[in-house]
């Protein structure tokens, strides 16, 4: 359940990247590095990502880091994740892959140019 917002962060970032040519356009403004809180009944959360060009602006990196308190139904936990946006060519549209400290690995297909 916790990777269904990076999920749902790459559909978008894969829908305004699709056909683009070489740079990162539209989506540039996300990059850099972010931290937050959350609050609300039980506790409060906090974490930080980063999402950074890498490998001489071939992918795109993002690196994310949660902390999660303890609540009455389970015990404090950290979760960590990596999701690489990468392209087979320049104008290709992009994919990704997504890995988390839970074990979970997802892959996304090429998204149709026509998004």
């Amino acid at each position: 359940m916790r990777y269904l917002l990076p999920l749902a962060m790459f559909v978008c970032l894969n829908a305004r990247l699709a056909g683009k040519p070489a740079g990162w356009g539209p989506v540039e403004y996300l990059l850099g590095d972010w931290t937050g809180e959350g609050g609300g009944a039980p506790g409060q959360g906090s974490g930080s990502f980063s999402f950074k060009p890498d490998l001489q602006g071939k992918i795109l990196a993002r690196k994310n880091h949660a902390e999660y308190p303890a609540a009455k139904d389970h015990a404090a936990f950290v979760h960590d994740d990596l999701m690489v946006v990468y392209r087979d060519t320049p104008e290709a549209a992009p994919h990704a892959i997504y890995l988390d400290s839970e074990g979970h690995t997802i892959r996304t297909a090429r998204v149709s140019k026509g998004l």
